[in-house]
């Protein structure tokens, strides 16, 4: 099913995220705050990392913007993620979202596009990630921070209403399963995997599904 990115999806998203009662954590166990930014685009068919190829192509059905973490980093590279990294000090999860996508993805966005946000995650790691949806529109040009990003990727939205997701396993240690969204003939872990199960529950579906009991991968707890 495509999802076409027009102003009643956006009018959808906004009025949801607003009917929904985040749930907040504030737990000074945690040594760190992230933010992470959920941008709904415009597909494209093309784009190359560092610009846009004149022969690229674009549908106006949505996509989310999600990266491949720059393989020499230290921790997870390689892996899918949503751009994002630690709220500064006096800085709000909104402004660290917006910040955050600038400087891994090259996309400026101001304050009007904030829809909203999704309820907190708190990692194995020890950070508590609070995800922010924003309008981003159609974001021609994306240009990836060789320092932190391998390489960015528009998924449809469509992709993760599969009905083969999410992917549940249960593991022995936890008493809850571990969680896993299905991309193409690959899968994303928890936690980001639990932000785009959530953000297709709330803002695609209107339901109010929790996924903060979920468990994240073995290699996702450091």
């Amino acid at each position: 099913m495509t999802v076409q990115r027009t102003p009643a999806l956006r009018d959808q998203v906004q009025a949801r995220l607003q009917a929904l009662a985040v749930q907040s954590l504030h737990d000074a166990s945690h040594p760190g705050r992230a933010a992470v930014a959920v941008a709904i685009v415009d597909e494209g068919h093309g784009a190359a990392v560092g610009g846009l190829p004149a022969h690229a192509e674009w549908s106006e059905a949505a996509a989310l913007i999600l990266t491949r973490r720059a393989l020499h980093l230290r921790h997870h590279p390689g892996q899918w993620a949503l751009p994002g990294g630690r709220v500064d000090d006096g800085e709000t999860p909104e402004a660290a979202a917006l910040r955050e996508l600038q400087e891994e993805v090259g996309l400026v966005l101001d304050d009007s596009a904030v829809l909203g946000r999704l309820d907190d995650f708190s990692t194995r790691s020890g950070f508590v990630i609070t995800p922010v949806v924003v309008w981003a529109g159609r974001a021609p040009l994306l240009v990836a921070n060789p320092g932190e990003v391998d390489s960015i990727h528009r998924i449809p939205v469509s992709e993760f209403l599969r009905l083969d997701a999410p992917r549940l396993e249960n593991v022995a240690t936890s008493l809850h399963p571990v969680l896993r969204m299905p991309v193409g003939s690959t899968w994303i872990a928890a936690p980001t995997a639990a932000v785009l199960y959530q953000f297709r529950e709330v803002c695609l579906r209107g339901l109010p599904t929790r996924v903060s009991h979920f468990e994240q991968p073995a290699f996702a707890w450091k």
